[in-house]
């Protein structure tokens, strides 16, 4: 898990509170993400289907290296994000999920902890469009205004903040999550596990196993690192 904590160094913060209604909004609007959808008309039908879209990479794929490596990306967009893209759009296909917005797909089918066949993919393709936008090329380095208050406030320092999110990512075992998330209420998450049941109106570091991510607990996700065992193979053993 070292290249995940490596890698935590070159990530930007995806979300600054003049970008949405503000840290202290409701957790229930979701700007931070907005999938593709394309929109078709079978022949000789009135039935129009949405379908969920991969979007292209906000950058090159060679533009994070050496943080993230050209074949790594390629891999890790190009194959497994593709594939809980289209994956997604056949198990929704036909049923009542389908229309539904993909953060309304991920609460849906996550069903408060007793999770339904459709979560992995539409969580993956989500938490995957948010990572992709957690970064930018000569990204890192402090933000600014409120959350910057709000790191400090809560972490103590933004250098406190950074070895928690660190440590999440290098302690996260097997694949999974690392996030930056802001808890504006206590959430009614029965089955599932609530990592801070007691405590609302913070920003916390929260650790998720495989597709799992903030949402699900009405936490507002700012920012997250990908917590994939296979990174370091691709990157330091390109031919293996």
């Amino acid at each position: 898990m070292a290249a995940a904590a490596s890698m935590a160094t070159s990530l930007k913060f995806a979300l600054l509170p003049s970008q949405s209604q503000g840290l202290r909004g409701s957790t229930r609007s979701f700007p931070l993400t907005k999938p593709q959808r394309r929109f078709s008309r079978k022949a000789g039908s009135n039935l129009i289907t949405a379908k969920f879209e991969l979007k292209p990479p906000p950058y090159p794929m060679n533009a994070l290296e050496p943080h993230m490596s050209q074949a790594t990306f390629e891999y890790h967009w190009g194959k497994h994000h593709r594939a809980y893209v289209d994956n997604l759009n056949k198990q929704i296909a036909g049923t009542e999920l389908q229309g539904l917005s993909l953060e309304d797909i991920i609460i849906a089918s996550y069903n408060k902890g007793d999770i339904l066949p459709s979560f992995n993919n539409a969580a993956q393709a989500w938490n995957h469009e948010f990572f992709w936008e957690s970064m930018k090329p000569g990204g890192g380095g402090k933000p600014s205004g409120e959350l910057l208050d709000l790191i400090e406030r809560d972490f103590g320092s933004f250098e406190r903040f950074i070895e928690e999110f660190k440590s999440a990512a290098a302690t996260q075992f097997g694949s999974g999550w690392a996030w930056l998330a802001y808890k504006a209420n206590r959430p009614n998450v029965e089955k599932a596990v609530n990592p801070f049941p007691s405590e609302d109106k913070k920003l916390e570091v929260v650790k998720s196993p495989n597709a799992v991510n903030p949402l699900v607990w009405d936490y507002f996700p700012l920012l997250t690192i990908d917590v994939w065992e296979v990174i370091f193979v691709l990157t330091f053993f390109p031919l293996i």
